[in-house]
């Protein structure tokens, strides 16, 4: 049965005993001392889609390997999944890298809070731990689910298909101009400012610096201590801004119009100081429109993407475009009709404006089903 809806990722924290803990470890490590036997097959045969590898592999794993049929079955997808990223190399596998299970490898307790999981010591029933959203979520779960070891605890991102509400009628559109001085500013004049991740930016960067040149292994372990942080920081601002976005434009019967930004990083990069390429490469333009698209699609409200040409250099109020039309970041003066405005906020009217000649693309591949993992890589 074709299902038309949301694929969303759930996470969930696993509460297992050091014994529980050490079956996990060993069933990871053997995984992916598995997906590494098989690459090394794909590699000599020159064989990389699942259902060849499966002819070549199944049974000499299933004879030299102690595990379930159907985990090697989802090793050989991960494997195969692997080599789509490029063929020019072989493909080898952390140790402890994520690895898949399904409904006959793992079984979810949603009321009772546990899971029942193969492991390399056995079938283990282990508690977890979840928040509400998450809870809510997995009732709906169905497919895969990634075993995932990060800082010294499991996890399971555990897929969910979450039915999809009809779109709404809108009656006007929000336009949202993004940008770096302030991540996000509306067709309404609300901002929100990038000071904080910029601040949050250059104390990790001087931290990490500063930990590199002392070399100690107190230093190395406070490294990894803050491995990440800058990153759950940055997605915990995007989460909140979108939500903010889509929640306004629910309220106000409006779609939301976003500027296509592909390749947008590259071009910016290219244009700036060396000095200033740090603070445009962490600008998390991409996955603020991911979560924007996701939260939009959940909520029936429709996402409008529009070219973003000439948005910052035009004129709202009469149309005007010029370059000398943006005095500074913060500042637009029209040169022809004397237009004053915060400059974002004028951009932001401009998106507004080509938003009403777009029909929603609430449907388009790239943004309508976003898949929210926590980039738990397999490799």
């Amino acid at each position: 049965m074709y299902f038309c809806g949301i694929k969303i990722t759930a996470k969930i924290l696993l509460q297992c005993t050091p014994e529980q803990a050490d079956a996990l470890r060993e069933t990871l490590e053997l995984g992916n001392r598995i997906c590494n036997h098989i690459s090394q097959k794909a590699w000599e045969h020159k064989v990389f889609t699942p259902f060849k590898l499966h002819k070549i592999v199944y049974h000499d794993v299933k004879s030299s390997f102690p595990v379930t049929a159907q985990l090697i079955i989802r090793l050989i997808a991960k494997v195969a999944d692997a080599y789509t990223l490029g063929k020019e190399k072989q493909r080898t596998f952390r140790k402890y890298g994520a690895i898949s299970y399904d409904s006959r490898i793992l079984r979810y307790y949603t009321e009772k809070r546990f899971v029942s999981i193969w492991t390399a010591k056995g079938r283990m029933r282990i508690p977890f731990i979840v928040n509400d959203h998450n809870a809510e979520l997995l009732k709906t779960q169905q497919g895969e689910s990634d075993l995932v070891y990060r800082d010294g605890k499991f996890f399971l991102f555990a897929t969910c298909n979450v039915e999809e509400p009809p779109e709404e009628e809108f009656k006007d559109i929000l336009g949202v101009d993004l940008g770096i001085a302030n991540i996000a500013t509306d067709s309404d004049g609300q901002s929100f400012s990038g000071e904080r991740l910029e601040a949050s930016r250059q104390w990790y960067a001087e931290r990490r610096a500063t930990l590199q040149s002392v070399g100690t292994k107190s230093a190395k372990r406070r490294l990894k201590q803050l491995s990440g942080r800058q990153k759950r920081f940055q997605q915990n601002e995007n989460h909140l801004i979108s939500k903010t976005l889509v929640q306004k434009a629910k309220g106000t019967k409006r779609a939301l119009a976003l500027e296509d930004l592909t390749g947008i990083r590259k071009r910016t990069t290219e244009k700036v100081r060396h000095e200033q390429r740090a603070q445009h490469s962490n600008w998390a333009f991409y996955q603020l429109k991911q979560f924007v698209a996701y939260k939009a699609k959940r909520l029936g409200v429709p996402i409008i993407t529009i070219d973003p040409r000439n948005t910052s250099r035009t004129c709202n109020a009469c149309g005007y475009c010029d370059k000398a039309n943006r005095k500074s970041q913060s500042l637009f003066v029209c040169g022809s009709c004397g237009h004053s405005e915060n400059a974002d906020k004028n951009a932001a009217k401009n998106i507004r404006s080509k938003g009403f000649l777009r029909k929603p693309m609430v449907a388009d591949g790239a943004y309508a089903t976003v898949i929210l993992q926590q980039q738990a890589t397999r490799l």
